[in-house]
């Protein structure tokens, strides 16, 4: 998947690395800020889009996640790629920010605080920190209005996501947006950015977890029946002569539920991994 762990529809003529690199970018796009900014990348992965969006805004990035090893393999790709000076990886919870009040010029997080276990309290430490005028742009993992919370497809859908995402519980589109003005944010766009109309010639979003018979087309390509029964064998072999640690093929399983539900919430459009929401931390608090 790369160094950057989201999803993205394919338009016509982009090579998969382009559309995330692009959808990516459209984010960025929205915080409105000049070079030399300082930006909030609130639950970052390895870093991945805090460089592509450095590089791209000329923008400095404080990058957090509570995974330390991410944080040692993000700080050494910056490294890598001569960008440590702009891009900077630290452990933390983002639901207790160690930054403090006021410091960012805007933040970013995407497809991460769906992990938040209280949205209003994640959105709250958001917003504690930006500066005042300041924006957060944000693609979020939610239910759409298709979501029948009676339909019992439906409900399993939801439930392969969360298990196989390690989430909490999947909120509905209204959820975050609420969440977002309970904590203080102006509203300044909200939508379903997967819905946008642009997909003549090109893929939804959830078409690499969709099976293929083609060994080249990848992840697609374990996702076929054979693969899909088999990989965790695969792991197994490889986990008992101690080639990958232990505990990778109860891992393996629970990304295969969500290899599962992920498709078929796009396909059934009950689920949306990009729900885009602006907002604007006001001047002055009223």
């Amino acid at each position: 998947w790369g160094n950057s762990f989201h999803f993205a529809d394919r338009r016509l003529g982009e090579t998969f690395h382009q559309s995330i690199v692009r959808h990516e970018y459209y984010l960025a796009g929205r915080l409105a800020v000049k070079k030399g900014a300082t930006l909030l990348d609130c639950g970052c992965g390895i870093g991945g889009p805090a460089r592509n969006i450095a590089r791209f805004s000329g923008v400095n990035i404080k990058a957090l996640t509570l995974n330390q090893f991410q944080v040692d393999r993000g700080n050494a790709l910056s490294e890598r790629e001569g960008i440590r000076d702009k891009v900077e990886l630290i452990q933390g919870d983002f639901m207790k920010l160690p930054m403090k009040d006021n410091t960012f010029d805007g933040t970013y997080a995407i497809e991460s605080t769906c992990h938040a276990p209280d949205r209003s309290k994640v959105y709250g430490e958001i917003y504690r920190t930006l500066k005042p005028g300041a924006i957060f742009a944000c693609y979020e993992w939610c239910l759409t209005d298709k979501y029948d919370p009676k339909n019992k497809t439906h409900q399993k859908i939801k439930k392969d996501i969360e298990i196989g995402d390690g989430l909490p519980d999947l909120a509905h589109t209204s959820v975050c947006v609420k969440a977002l003005e309970q904590v203080g944010f102006e509203i300044i766009e909200t939508r379903d950015c997967m819905d946008d109309g642009h997909l003549v010639g090109g893929e939804e979003w959830y078409v690499p977890l969709t099976p293929s018979w083609n060994p080249t087309k990848w992840p697609r390509f374990q996702f076929n029946p054979v693969m899909f029964h088999g990989m965790p064998i695969i792991m197994g072999g490889l986990e008992s002569l101690g080639v990958v640690p232990k505990g990778t093929v109860e891992t393996q399983k629970m990304l295969q539920a969500a290899g599962i539900g992920l498709p078929a919430g796009g396909i059934e459009g009950i689920f949306t991994p990009a729900w885009l929401m602006v907002a604007r931390k006001p001047l002055k608090r009223l």
